[in-house]
Order: C-alpha cells, then sequence, then structure tokens
C-alpha cells in the first residue's frame, strides 16, 4: 500500500464500486479505508493522528519516511515514540492488494462505507475520542446508525431461559415502541435481542468483532442475513477480517457509544457485558441492569453493576425508556471522555477505593498520567478521595 492511494487506478476502481461516500471527497473516503485496514480497533496513535492531521496526511506520516514539521517541533518524546511504535504496527499491513481486497470484498456483499462527515455517521461514536473508529462497514439500513432511540441490550452468552425470557420481552416491546435495539450479534442474550426486535418488524443493529462478510458465531449466518435485510450489520473492520478475542472488547466501546442507554439483562461476575456497561458509564450514558435471582451465578455481574456502577434496576421496557427520558437527541455526552479518562474511568468502582498503583495497573496508563487526570477529575465532581484511594463519585 503506497502513499499515492487516490492514483491508484485499481484501488479508485473498487472505490467506485463500493460508493464509498456520498458527501466526503474520494481521497479522504479510500484513506481512512487503509486505516481500516492498517490499524486494529481502537489504536489511540492512529486516532490522534487522524484527529490532528485528517486522514489522507495521517496516512502520508504512517507510510512515509519523514514526520511533518508540526509533529516533528511540537511533539513530545512520548509522542516521538508513539509514532514510531504505531509506524512499526501499520507498515506491515500497508499492502494495496489488503485494501483493494477489502474495497472489493465489501462490494461482493452489498456494504457501504460510512466515514465521519457523512449524512448517517453516527456523531455518538465521536465521543470516544482518540479511540473512535476511523470508518464503519455496513450491510444493510444505514439510516439506523443516525435514528432515535437507540438501546444497546447484552449479556451472556450462557444465558439462562430466565434471561432469554426478559431479553425477549424487552427487546420486542422496546422495538415495537420504535427504539432500535443495538448489541452483538453472539450467542445467548444478544441473539435473543436482535431476533425479537425482528419478529416485531422492529430495527436492529448488530456489531460485530470481524467483517461483515464473516458470520460469527457460524450458527448466526441465517441471523446476520435477516439483520442486513430489515436492520444494520456493522463493524468497524474491513471485510476478510477474522475475530479475536482482542476485537471482542474493542467491539464492546461501540455498542455502548451508540446507545442512548444501554441494559445488561444477563451476566457473570466477569462477564464481557460489564465491559460494556463500563464504556456506557464512563461515556455518562445511562445504565441498567436487570436483576436475577440472588443464587444465580449468571446474575451476579448484573447485581454487581448495581451495586458498583450506580446501574438503575430495571424490569420492564417502560423502565428502560426512563433511563433516556421522554426524547434522546442524538448529541455527543455532555462531557466527552477521552482515551485516557475512559481508560482511568473504566478502573475504578463505586464502592471500594483504590490506590494510584493500582488504578495505574488496572488502567495501563503511567502513573504521572493518572495523578493529573486524577486532579481534574476531581475537580469535575467525577470522583472522590479518601485515606484508601480513590472512588468513582456516588452523586454522578
Amino acid at each position: 500500500m503506497n502513499r499515492a492511494l487516490t492514483d491508484d487506478r485499481e484501488i479508485l476502481r473498487a472505490a467506485a464500486a463500493l460508493r464509498v461516500s456520498e458527501t466526503v471527497p474520494s481521497t479522504e473516503a479510500i484513506a481512512r479505508a487503509a486505516w481500516s485496514v492498517l490499524a486494529e480497533p481502537g489504536d489511540g496513535v492512529a486516532g490522534a493522528l487522524i484527529r490532528e492531521l485528517g486522514a489522507v496526511d495521517a496516512l502520508d506520516l504512517a507510510l512515509g519516511e519523514s514526520s511533518p514539521t508540526a509533529i516533528r517541533a511540537g511533539g513530545s518524546a512520548r509522542a516521538h515514540r508513539a509514532v514510531a511504535e504505531g509506524r512499526a504496527r501499520w507498515r506491515p499491513r500497508a499492502q494495496t492488494r489488503a485494501l483493494i481486497d477489502a474495497l472489493r470484498g465489501a462490494a461482493q456483499v452489498g456494504a457501504r462505507l460510512v466515514i465521519p462527515g457523512d449524512e448517517v455517521w453516527p456523531d455518538s461514536l465521536d465521543d470516544l475520542g482518540e479511540h473512535a473508529p476511523p470508518a464503519l462497514w455496513i450491510r444493510g439500513d444505514t439510516r439506523l446508525l443516525t435514528a432515535t432511540p437507540r438501546v444497546a441490550v447484552v449479556g451472556a452468552r450462557a444465558a439462562t431461559g430466565y434471561g432469554e425470557h426478559v431479553a425477549a420481552e424487552l427487546a420486542g416491546d422496546l422495538a415495537a415502541g420504535g427504539a432500535t435495539v443495538v448489541s452483538g450479534g453472539a450467542y445467548g442474550i444478544d441473539g435473543v435481542a436482535h431476533r425479537a426486535a425482528l419478529g416485531v418488524g422492529g430495527p436492529t443493529v448488530a456489531f460485530l468483532a470481524g467483517g461483515v462478510d464473516r458470520a460469527y458465531p457460524s450458527g448466526h449466518q441465517e441471523l446476520f442475513t435477516r439483520i442486513a435485510a430489515h436492520g444494520a450489520v456493522v463493524s468497524e473492520l474491513p471485510c476478510g477480517a477474522a475475530p479475536t478475542k482482542w476485537r471482542f472488547l474493542a467491539r464492546n466501546r461501540l455498542i455502548a457509544a451508540l446507545g442512548h442507554a444501554t441494559v445488561v439483562v444477563e451476566a457473570g461476575w466477569r462477564s464481557g457485558s460489564l465491559n460494556t456497561a463500563g464504556h456506557a458509564a464512563a461515556l455518562g450514558r445511562p445504565l441498567g441492569a436487570v436483576p436475577g435471582p440472588v443464587t444465580s451465578a449468571a446474575s451476579a455481574g448484573c447485581h454487581r453493576l448495581l451495586r458498583e456502577y450506580d446501574a438503575r434496576c430495571v424490569t420492564s421496557a417502560a423502565e428502560v425508556r426512563e433511563l433516556w427520558g421522554d426524547d434522546a437527541p442524538d448529541t455527543p455526552a455532555s462531557r466527552p471522555a477521552d482515551s485516557d479518562r475512559i481508560r482511568l474511568l473504566d478502573a475504578l468502582g463505586a464502592r471500594k477505593a483504590i490506590d494510584v498503583a493500582e488504578i495505574c495497573r488496572r488502567s495501563g496508563l503511567d502513573p504521572d498520567r493518572v495523578r493529573a487526570l486524577l486532579g481534574l477529575l476531581e475537580l469535575e465532581g467525577m470522583l472522590t478521595r479518601s485515606d484508601a484511594g480513590w472512588v468513582r463519585a456516588t452523586n454522578r
């Protein structure tokens, strides 16, 4: 993959067949498609470069031989190292054929590339800051990305009969009332939520951890076909990309960011659904959890959310609607969180205080950055400090 992407006739033909964008210049669209090939989901270095330089110039920096003057003159030593490490990650994937295959693969399955600036780009994803996706690959109705309201319904793969029953009731009632049900297409609660929405003729969006041309899990091939026909199947990864454990975790931030509220129906103590809930809480999205039997390990995660994350107890679609009020304007959260804020807030609970060393371990941030963010978040009223350490403020 060379830098002169917009001069490569094969790439231009592949992009034209895909109709990469209707409202954004093709150079920007192709560059963002290239970034979806080069960078893993949530790559904060790539995201920062794209926000600072634009997708085209950021791509020149990633694949060029030298840094732009702005980066050389104004960047810190840490920024220089981050860019150098980013280049080492991206360049092994910098093959023109990989981008052409992604564009052609999307065209073959009828997918569309949606990027910031498109009429159907969901601005709520911009709340993810440097971790926002450079583009989305979509099969189905792209208008659902900006339809209101949107509610994320997630939960355990190994769901019980109780969990599946409640998920079906909630998702079906919400979709029948005009809400778009957003989930991850997995077995268990996710699949039940999608099917319930489709069953009442309502809209649903499935975020995948691989390309939209790959059905994973394979047992949901028919379900994804139905969703693509009556809803939308979405991924930030290009066609042909395989799902991995990291990509499932990264996908969760998109589910949380797209929804005006997130509801966890059933989840174990360490369920991946708690990762989605953590992103929703950090982004300022309303969070609900369905209670279950106190003897059920499958509901332990929901009870944990109610106890530690200040989730609202919800038992009906009407109570879920109360999470976002009478309307759900498609606007960013009142305090958009950058990537480091999200990671730090993800590391904290609402009850047990933890010290800086533990926050560093959980968040992966260095101590200086953690201390700086703790001070700012304390001033904003997001956190409180005690002799034992730091904890989320309980009045937020």
